[in-house]
């Protein structure tokens, strides 16, 4: 060997020596880390967990005073600050997080980066500084990024303590005073009002049209109605209509409440506790790459091993001589651009999901979408607008559909397949200005153009349904001025107004729950005026369409005395006219139905795991076309069930509905202990847990909660579930683009090492390529070639075909042949050309040029086979698809001309000039890979087309 030589496998030795050290240090430093964070997160959760509380739902009021020793004037000031010293501060804790050094070091702690750091060093030793700089580059990035985004279960705990009310009414000493909500303590009376959030889990004790926003913590889609009377025990959470859970909005109403858990005991502290201590799985891209390391590791060693046995043995070579020759043919063997590559690809990735309004908030997560089998969905403001809307009014024996959605009042009236015209019927218009004039809500335009309601949803629903008939809401009510009301209360549920004419008539309009409204009417509106009611005829269209997810709101009218000012309960007992029943609903977005197509064409099957009632989830289930609507499990059916019986129905059953954050978690579990890659997704609090489990959680951008996207891999910034596929479609080509580099860049690895290998079976004493032509050909090729497949657009037909197993390995056998394969050609090429040069007694310089520009010249060629794995590149789409494939051939035939002829390069690398004539039988040498391969493709294509249609898919190893 030349002197040079060894000087630099000296080099590389000592490198790899420290290399090994550093991976060392960063596996203890890791695995303290790792402990470390692990501690961290136990002590927390202990901190949090709290012995059995009562069920303060199925308490009464008195026994939950009882049981606080409270009062109906709250606590003295004394009392609750004794309190205070004993329960703690009305705060979630603070986890324990790891100090910054700690979590900057713990970005190093992967298979990934350690290749990296040794190719840096490799490339910076031998004074690639360029090189050097790109691939340090690489890491640092890579690093900058995880550590502001490591620590994703404390910034979910930070966004859920965000959630909970800075200040409260409460009664101290008989007097209703303000207080910072962490000084809240069990016991205290809380005073809520419209607009309120709601300090800490309260049980009511007094509520008048007490309506409270529920949804980031149950899925339901409205304000629930409140009350105070004792519920069952095994009552779900979301129909506690006793309780208000701290972090919760008041809409509507007044009420107050005994305050029965602070802190971490409340049902957001629960959560929080949970997220804590909920395991986040590593990804299939991250396990299959550790896999992968491991056995070219392996294999690399055992090559090593056996030609330093060969080289002793055979060849008499020393052992010097034979340790720096294995050194060489172990860095030959090593991908040292891989890495690389495989970051830049995601990173890509990441830039194209952001373009079609998916956010990547962790990197490897672009990969997992690809390998998604069972997306578990939310319904509120995921699958469904999260804004409520009339879908149908039953006037008399007239049924009207409605279409449009959300709060923009365009659309029309349906009937059957006709369209009708609502200004033509009467007691239509009549039903539809009773409704907007029996409503406390109010419909505004933004400037930017959007709709918007101010007020109770389904009141704001109404409206627009008014607006839509072409009902001008404030001339009706300046026509038809209201006088007096009586508010909506869960005691009563309905509303009441009194309106008066200017020619001096008084009359009632009365909205409400049907089963109230029915029982007061005696008449119902008819062509001819009035027809005494058909309660019956009524009563069974209510459960129609409730059956159809419809809420259901009865509207009534009455005459009133003439100057009437005044109304009270008496006014409105008896004798009232049913004018028609509104089914409102919170539709599905029509870009969710479409996607929800798209997912199951892809092998993708949806799941709708919601809070909200299972009828109307049902309904929304059929509307958006999952497999198995009509199959719902509720939350207290899922809890009769253990892990075996669920985890069965789980495979069966597409919509949960009246869950808890428990629930879900425990689906999302199960499903991917039965195999399943899981995505999650969800806007609420009550997601976050499930959102951190599963393999990919998704988070709504505009309606989602701040917990939920902090738990989230992934966060929509459209919260449109539509994105959900287009990500789904960009993951599944960065995964492809991802296997087509692995199988450009390991050949030619491949083609290196057999070179050198074969010198050494042969007895050469001078190789073909030294070790610094080997890094140079290995770094301009991954920084040029094997980017620009970074880039390739999506093969045909990416949605059409199944979720890849997340199990299989990287090296599938097609890539194992066909590493094998070209590995072997490009060997043949390289070594034939070196020996013919030398023949012709050219210089070790001008042969080594030969060698290294065929290398590359056969990788130019064998790029455009990378480009389609198994179908045919010999069509204009083959070569000139990809622009940046040929922007990247044109770079590299530059660096191989400097390599080739500019003196310091050749000073550098060893190399000489060449003439035309070699340069041409480099290239018909080289060019030969191409039609080769493609000649292979084509046996491997009419092979496979004899299999079963089972067998094609694992045959091609995709």
């Amino acid at each position: 060997m030349l002197e040079s030589d060894i000087l630099i496998f000296d080099i590389i030795a000592l490198e790899w020596a420290i290399a090994l050290l550093a991976i060392a240090v960063f596996v203890i430093v890791g695995g303290f880390v790792d402990w470390g964070n692990r501690r961290g997160m136990r002590s927390l959760v202990a901190e949090q967990r709290h012995a059995g509380e009562p069920a303060w739902h199925h308490l009464s009021d008195e026994e939950a005073l009882g049981r606080l020793d409270s009062g109906h004037d709250g606590l003295s000031a004394h009392e609750a600050a004794q309190r205070l010293s004993t329960h703690g501060p009305n705060r979630l804790p603070e986890p324990k997080t790891r100090g910054p050094l700690l979590r900057f070091l713990a970005q190093f702690h992967n298979l990934l980066i350690y290749v990296l750091l040794v190719a840096g060093v490799v490339t910076a030793l031998l004074q690639h500084w360029l090189d050097a700089v790109v691939i340090f580059g690489v890491v640092l990035i890579n690093a900058v990024i995880g550590f502001v985004q490591e620590g994703k279960a404390e910034d979910a705990l930070k966004a859920i303590r965000g959630m909970l009310s800075p200040h409260a009414m409460v009664w101290r000493d008989g007097r209703l005073v303000t207080v910072d909500a962490a000084e809240l303590v069990p016991g205290d009376l809380v005073q809520l009002q419209s607009g309120d959030k709601v300090p800490a889990d309260l049980r009511l004790l007094r509520a008048k049209g007490l309506q409270i926003e529920e949804a980031p913590l149950t899925g339901e889609s409205v304000p629930v109605d409140k009350g105070v009377a004792a519920l069952p025990p095994e009552t779900p959470l979301a129909d506690r209509r006793c309780m208000a859970y701290s972090g919760t909005l008041v809409t509507h109403g007044l009420g107050a409440g005994l305050v029965a858990a602070t802190g971490a005991g409340t049902e957001i502290g629960r959560i929080s506790a949970m997220v804590a201590n909920v395991e986040q799985l590593t990804t299939p891209l991250l396990r299959q790459i550790a896999q992968f390391g491991r056995w070219l590791t392996a294999a690399i060693l055992v090559l090593a091993s056996v030609s330093f046995a060969f080289g002793i043995l055979v060849r008499d070579y020393t052992a010097a001589e034979m340790f720096l020759a294995s050194v060489g043919l172990a860095v030959a063997a090593i991908p040292e651009g891989l890495p690389a590559i495989m970051t830049i690809t995601l990173a890509i990735g990441v830039q194209r999901m952001a373009g079609r309004n998916a956010i990547i908030r962790r990197l490897p997560a672009v990969e997992t979408l690809g390998t998604v089998g069972i997306i578990c969905s939310d319904k509120t403001g995921t699958l469904t607008r999260n804004a409520m809307t009339v879908a149908a009014i039953q006037t008399g024996e007239r049924r009207l559909t409605l279409t449009g959605a959300g709060y923009d009042p365009h659309g029309t009236f349906m009937e059957d397949e006709d369209v009708v015209r609502p200004q033509e019927d009467a007691r239509l218009t009549e039903a539809l200005r009773a409704a907007a004039l029996c409503n406390d809500a109010a419909l505004e335009q933004t400037e930017g153009g959007a709709w918007r309601v101010h007020g109770d949803p389904m009141e704001g629903a109404l409206l627009v349904a008014a607006v839509k008939a072409g009902l001008d809401l404030e001339a009706a009510s300046k026509r038809y001025p209201r006088t007096d009301l009586i508010p909506f209360e869960s005691g009563h549920r309905f509303m009441a107004t009194l309106h008066h004419s200017h020619a001096g008539e008084s009359f009632i309009y009365l909205k409400g729950a049907p089963e109230a409204v029915l029982g007061m009417c005696a008449y119902q509106r008819s062509p001819d005026g009035e027809a005494p009611l058909e309660r019956a005829t009524w009563e069974a269209r209510v459960e129609a369409m409730a059956a159809a997810g419809q809420r259901v709101l009865a509207v009534a009218v009455k005459p009133a005395q003439p100057h009437r000012s005044e109304l009270d309960f008496a006014d409105v007992d008896t004798d009232l006219t049913l004018l028609a029943l509104f089914g409102l609903m919170d539709p599905p977005r029509q870009e969710a139905i479409e996607a929800v197509g798209t997912c199951q064409a892809a092998g993708i099957r949806v799941k709708m795991i919601t809070g909200d009632h299972a009828a109307t989830a049902r309904a929304i289930a059929a509307q958006v076309g999952l497999e198995n609507p009509d199959d719902a499990l509720t939350g207290t059916e899922l809890d009769a069930l253990d892990d075996a019986a669920l985890r069965q129905r789980a495979r069966e059953v597409d919509v949960y509905a009246r869950v808890t954050p428990e629930h879900k978690l425990r689906l999302v579990q199960l499903l991917q202990e039965s195999g399943a890659v899981v995505a999650m997704t969800g806007d609420g609090v009550n997601d976050a847990p499930a959102l951190k489990r599963a393999d990919v959680g998704v988070a709504m951008g505009i309606n989602g909660t701040e917990a939920a996207k902090e738990a989230a891999e992934m966060v929509l910034a459209d919260d449109n579930f539509a994105s959900i596929a287009n990500a789904v479609e960009e993951g599944r080509t960065v995964y492809d683009n991802l296997r087509k580099a692995i199988l450009f860049i390991l050949p030619t690895n491949g083609g290196e090492a057999l070179v050198v290998l074969g010198a050494i079976l042969f007895g050469f004493h001078q190789f073909p390529l030294t070790p610094v032509q080997i890094l140079w050909v290995n770094m301009i090729t991954a920084v040029t070639l094997a980017l620009a497949l970074a880039f390739e657009p999506p093969e045909p037909g990416v949605m059409a075909r199944p979720p890849r197993n997340a199990r299989q390995p990287v090296l599938t056998p097609l890539f194992l042949w066909r590493i094998a394969y070209v590995s072997l050609i490009l060997t043949a090429g390289t070594f034939g050309l070196f020996l013919w040069e030398d023949y012709q007694g050219a210089s070790i310089e001008q042969a080594r040029t030969v060698a290294v520009n065929t290398l590359i010249m056969f990788e130019i060629f064998y790029l455009f086979n990378s480009r389609y794995m198994t179908a045919s590149v010999l069509n204009r789409e083959g070569f000139l698809g990809n622009r940046y494939v040929l922007y990247a051939v044109g770079l590299l035939l530059l660096f191989q001309l400097a390599f080739t002829y500019l003196p310091p390069m050749q000073a550098l690398f060893g190399t000489a000039a060449i003439g035309a004539g070699i340069w041409l039988r480099i290239v018909l040498v080289a060019a030969s890979v191409l039609f080769i391969v493609e000649l292979e493709k084509a046996l491997g294509r009419r092979w496979r087309q004899r299999l079963p249609a089972a067998s094609r898919e694992a045959a091609v190893g995709s």
